[in-house]
């Protein structure tokens, strides 16, 4: 907290000369690898976050495809920390995907248009942060950047460096969103952005609200406390080592408190070896980014993406999430790529889709985000915190416990919302405004595995309608 508030204050010293250094932005009406003219409106471009110009995010812009003058906007934190707003244009909730049906290991991946994009009701900004991202860059030492703290002060300069560049969209509603490890850092910077409004921070900012996807809070308690019941519930472990594991522990599951709690907690890992991590029902099939724990022959290959086919083809084979990511490797370490999106001549590459190796130094610097939802919710903000039930990363028991800590009163009591007629999810909502929900079936990123639905559940959220 203490951290936060000098940030704030660093902050509303320093905008007037904050905000005189903007970068303008590129309309990119076509892309290789897509047939033709893009069907919706996309912008990209540099924002200088610093005084001198040295920290510069990059980022990508698409204006909804309904009514971009009355729709909301969608400021987008991908997770990581590390991972390219890529990830939302073209496998998440953009209006692009990756064709990797079709695509033999030559040349470049083609690009499809998605017709379940969010951009259908909404604008979004997705950037690339922190320095180091993406196609995201700095002049300084970018080990520097890679901090929480400097995240939280760079995204909130970004955010409002932004709508001084595109000041039609001031009177837009404005929401703050986010997947994974973006799910720490959103309800700080949304505070930050709350905070900034009432010391006068220009400009002003029609913000309205929050959504965030199986969000990591960064709390021990919570994320990591509950994996014991979500095994459970889950039918990953034994009745009897649930029991056991319960009275051994004493409810304390992240620190083990004796050796027959230790044992049982052992136990548990061995029963979640070989799942996947992000979505229990899917393969585990390798890994699609940089890690220091990996041998480094791996890791080139990972990151230069040197044409290997039986590789990509056995990925392809086994129908692997990793295929689609590889895929964006390829595109977008192309220089036509590059010049097409106007990046910046300064920024050194190779473009990396998640940057493990800037995660194993960044600095943690800021504990837990829970405090942080709990008072933006408490200052009236709408808010929608949904869960993939099946992701083991970030589990949706633990999201429950976080939420239930506020003693929020409960408005709409726990019920399953649908879509076609299907249930597409369980929902309960609290009376500041704040709605948790379930995805039935999908994993940790939700909209990838079910993206009727979580595009379904958006629209309606949006609108202010019952999921």
């Amino acid at each position: 907290m203490r951290a936060a508030l000098l940030v704030t204050l660093v902050l509303v010293l320093a905008w007037p000369s904050r905000l005189r250094s903007v970068y303008g932005g590129k309309i990119v009406k076509t892309l290789p690898g897509f047939d033709g003219p893009l069907p919706f409106e996309l912008e990209t471009g540099y924002i200088s976050v610093d005084d001198q110009d040295v920290v510069n995010l990059f980022y990508y812009f698409i204006k909804s495809e309904r009514n971009p003058a009355d729709d909301p906007v969608l400021y987008w934190i991908d997770g990581g920390p590390g991972c390219s707003a890529l990830n939302g244009l073209a496998i998440e909730l953009g209006p692009l995907r990756f064709d990797s049906e079709n695509y033999n290991g030559e040349g470049l991946p083609r690009l499809l248009y998605w017709e379940e994009s969010w951009t259908k009701v909404s604008s979004i900004v997705f950037v690339d942060w922190p320095a180091g991202t993406g196609f995201s860059y700095t002049k300084a030492n970018p080990e520097d950047q890679w901090s929480d703290t400097k995240a939280l002060e760079y995204l909130h300069v970004f955010i409002r460096k932004w709508f001084l560049e595109h000041p039609e969209f001031l009177s837009n509603p404005f929401y703050v969103s986010g997947e994974s490890y973006g799910g720490k850092m959103l309800p700080i910077v949304t505070q930050e952005i709350m905070n900034g409004q009432e010391t006068g921070a220009q400009p002003v900012l029609n913000l309205k609200g929050f959504l965030v996807g199986n969000p990591i809070t960064f709390d021990k308690k919570y994320d990591e406390g509950t994996k014991v019941e979500f095994s459970h519930g889950m039918g990953l472990i034994s009745d009897e080592l649930y029991e056991d594991t319960k009275r051994s522990c004493g409810g304390e599951f992240v620190f083990p408190r004796n050796l027959r709690c230790k044992k049982c907690l052992d136990a548990m890992e061995k029963n979640l070896a070989g799942l996947h991590p992000d979505f229990i029902l899917d393969k585990e099939c390798g890994i699609d980014s940089p890690n220091p724990k990996r041998p480094a022959a791996t890791d080139r290959f990972l990151i230069s993406l040197k044409t290997d086919s039986l590789f990509l083809h056995q990925l392809r084979q086994k129908r692997c999430r990793e295929y689609a990511y590889l895929l964006s490797k390829s595109w977008a370490d192309n220089p036509i790529v590059q010049e097409a999106l106007g990046v910046s001549k300064e920024w050194a590459g190779p473009w990396i889709r998640c940057n493990r190796y800037m995660k194993s130094v960044y600095s943690f610097d800021i504990p837990s985000a829970v405090p942080y939802y709990f008072n933006i919710s408490l200052k009236g903000l709408r808010g929608l915190v949904y869960s993939g039930d099946h992701d083991l990363r970030a589990n949706f028991f633990g999201t429950q416990a976080w939420i239930r800590s506020f003693h929020f009163p409960i408005v709409d009591d726990w019920r399953s919302w649908r879509v076609d007629g299907q249930v597409a999810g369980y929902t309960r909502t609290y009376a500041p405004g704040l709605t948790f929900a379930t995805v039935k079936g999908a994993g940790h990123m939700a909209f990838v595995y079910k993206p009727q639905e979580c595009r379904v559940m958006f629209e309606r959220w949006i609108s202010g309608l019952e999921l």
